[in-house]
């Protein structure tokens, strides 16, 4: 098998790991305005229409209106997203431009390689979140209940979509098939987690549906340290979202781990 194959395991983490969480970061931080800003427009133009049709017309919780209940939807919806594009956009143009060989050449152990892109994706998703927030401040003050709760699904949350980016990255051997990635998988699961509405609003049948749906989790809780309410425990939504970010985690640095689809 060659030496590309198959990444092999180091013990250390060398100076590669940060020379590529560097390129990573650098290489979204170049783009801010169609990485950054893009994203939080489109967010803003979400609140503007949803919050003008709907309201003083729907009432969620009974003590958070409704505009205040989306911002929270809005800002995950962005974080996840994007922390999903950042790695499975770099690996799939590193594939079709024939550089990814200058990231599997050099010694980087298949858990460097995961580390580098897992961060620079966890980066991306919370900057735009942190971006989405200050934008939503001139409809809006959002009071924060639990700081200490945004922040870990905030980072778990951006953690399971950068692992999916890595994934997608590595399956995908061309944009359409990406493309098919996000469409398909990613953003009906999005737009059908309780961005927009609360699960309690549907019927029993599509309540049941939601619950089998993890980013549901991760909007709830993230929600949870907004408002200190949810449709769910948020220890059920933590556990959740935990244990969803540790399986991923696990078949991602597999796949790393065994060279899958890197020897093209």
């Amino acid at each position: 098998m060659s030496s590309v194959s198959r990444i092999k395991p180091r013990t250390d983490m060398g100076s590669g790991f940060p020379t590529l969480l560097r390129k990573e970061l650098t290489r979204f931080w170049k783009v801010a305005f169609q990485t950054i800003a893009a994203p939080v427009l489109t967010a803003l133009l979400y609140l503007l229409i949803f919050a003008h049709v709907l309201e003083g017309r729907v009432q969620v919780y009974d003590t958070v209106p409704y505009t205040s209940f989306l911002i929270p939807g809005l800002m995950m919806m962005s974080m996840l997203q994007n922390s999903f594009a950042n790695p499975s956009s770099s690996l799939i143009q590193s594939r079709i431009t024939g550089n990814l060989v200058f990231i599997l050449l050099p010694p980087l152990s298949h858990r460097e390689i995961f580390g580098a892109y897992m961060l620079a994706a966890i980066a991306r998703g919370l900057c735009v979140g942190a971006c989405v927030w200050l934008v939503a401040l001139f409809f809006v003050v959002l009071p924060v209940n639990n700081l200490l709760w945004v922040l870990v699904f905030g980072v778990l949350s951006c953690g399971i979509m950068g692992t999916l980016g890595i994934i997608a990255g590595l399956w995908s051997e061309k944009f359409d098939q990406l493309a098919a990635f996000q469409n398909f998988l990613i953003m009906p699961a999005t737009f059908l987690s309780g961005v927009f509405y609360s699960i309690h609003s549907l019927p029993p049948f599509w309540q049941a549906v939601s619950r089998w749906n993890p980013i549901f989790y991760t909007i709830d809780g993230f929600r949870y340290g907004f408002f200190a309410v949810s449709d769910v425990s948020p220890w059920q939504s933590l556990a959740v979202v935990s244990g969803v970010f540790a399986v991923l985690c696990l078949f991602a640095m597999r796949l790393l781990a065994s060279g899958y689809k890197l020897r093209n």
